[in-house]
C-alpha cells in the first residue's frame, strides 16, 4: 500500500516518515528551483558548480559527476557545454590521458557557485530548535536510511562513513582506521573526502 495514502499513514509511522522526507526534499527542491532561477541556471548546473566548489580535481569529470546525480553522462555533458559558454567552467586536460578532462571553476564561476552554496540555509534553521541530542539521533538515523539506499541500487555514489573501508563499529563505538581514532556520532560524515568504498 501506497505510503501517500492517508488510511496507511494512520496506521503506519513509516508512511509519515516517508512523507515527511517527502516534505523536505520538496522544500530542498524549491530552494534550489529559487537559486537557480536568481543564476540564470538550471538546478543541475547549479548543483554541477557547487559540487566542483568543494570537491577534489578527481572527481571533477563527466563520468564520475553522471554517478552523482544517478544521470547519463549526455545529459551533464549538456549541462557542462552550457556552463563552459557562460565562462563558469573551463576544461583542464588529464595529463595522464589526453582523450579525458577535468572540469574546473573560471573566477566567475568560484563566485556564482559560492554564492548559490547557501541555498539550503534555510533548511539548518529549523535544526536551532532540536538538542544536540535529537540531532545525532537524526543524522545516525539518515546515514543508515542513505546506506540502504545505496546498498539496495537507489543511490550510486556515497562517501560517508558507513560505506567506508576505513569505518568500523563495534562496543558500542565509531571507528576511523584512518584517523585511529573513536567518532562520535555528531562526527560522522555524510561527504569525506578520504573516502574509501568498502568492498
Amino acid at each position: 500500500m501506497s505510503s501517500f495514502n492517508l488510511q496507511n499513514q494512520e496506521k503506519s509511522i513509516d508512511s509519515k516518515i516517508v512523507v515527511a522526507l517527502e516534505r523536505i526534499s520538496e522544500a530542498f527542491r524549491v530552494l534550489l528551483w529559487n537559486e537557480s532561477k536568481d543564476s540564470s541556471l538550471s538546478p543541475i548546473q547549479i548543483q554541477i558548480l557547487i559540487f566542483i566548489l568543494f570537491h577534489s580535481r578527481e572527481k571533477c569529470r563527466v563520468s564520475y559527476l553522471a554517478e552523482e546525480f544517478n544521470m547519463t553522462k549526455a545529459t551533464i555533458s549538456d549541462s557542462v557545454k552550457i556552463l563552459l559558454k557562460k565562462n563558469l567552467v573551463k576544461k583542464e586536460e588529464d595529463i595522464s590521458d589526453t582523450r579525458s578532462y577535468c572540469i574546473r571553476l573560471t573566477q566567475e564561476g568560484i563566485n556564482t557557485a559560492t554564492k548559490a552554496s547557501s541555498f539550503a540555509q534555510a533548511l539548518e534553521r529549523p535544526l536551532d530548535k532540536i538538542s544536540s541530542e535529537q540531532k545525532e539521533a537524526l543524522l545516525n538515523s539518515l546515514l543508515k536510511i542513505i546506506r540502504e539506499l545505496h546498498q539496495s541500487g537507489i543511490i550510486t555514489i556515497q562517501r560517508m562513513c558507513f560505506t567506508c573501508a576505513n569505518y568500523k563499529y563495534y562496543d558500542h563505538q565509531h571507528y576511523c582506521t584512518l584517523l585511529q581514532s573513536g567518532l562520535s556520532d555528531n562526527e560522522l560524515r555524510v561527504d569525506c573526502p578520504e573516502h574509501e568504498m568498502a568492498l
